[in-house]
């Protein structure tokens, strides 16, 4: 089980990215998949997640209305859109899989990713 999130990097305040998270040696579409973010001195905190049975999904407060998660069960990858992004969404930005129960929380996920960088900056 692996999975590689890419797409970070440096944006001006406003901007938008879309972050990738790539499964290799299982089928993404049947696991959960969160997105969760670290900032430095902080908590690992979740950002979104998204369901395998019906694709319902869930978002932080911070970040709702302003990033979007998706799946492409064809190309075994979920995506996490970010758009009008802000100083304070700077973190690294990691992908996990699992079947939680509280969805946005860290402890609920066995597998992740090994994270991207994500920096909001003019």
């Amino acid at each position: 089980v692996q999975l590689q999130a890419s797409g970070g990097g440096l944006v001006q305040p406003g901007g938008s990215l879309r972050l990738s998270c790539a499964a290799s040696g299982f089928t993404l579409g049947y696991s959960g998949v969160g997105w969760f973010r670290q900032a430095p001195g902080k908590e690992r905190e979740g950002v979104s997640y998204i369901s395998s049975s019906d694709g319902s999904t869930y978002y932080a407060d911070s970040v709702k209305g302003r990033f979007f998660i998706s799946r492409d069960n064809t190309k075994n990858t979920v995506y996490l859109q970010m758009n009008s992004l802000k100083p304070e969404d700077t973190a690294v930005y990691y992908c996990a899989t699992g079947s939680p129960i509280r969805v946005l929380s860290q402890y609920e996920y066995a597998y992740w990713g090994q994270g991207t960088q994500v920096t909001v900056s003019s």
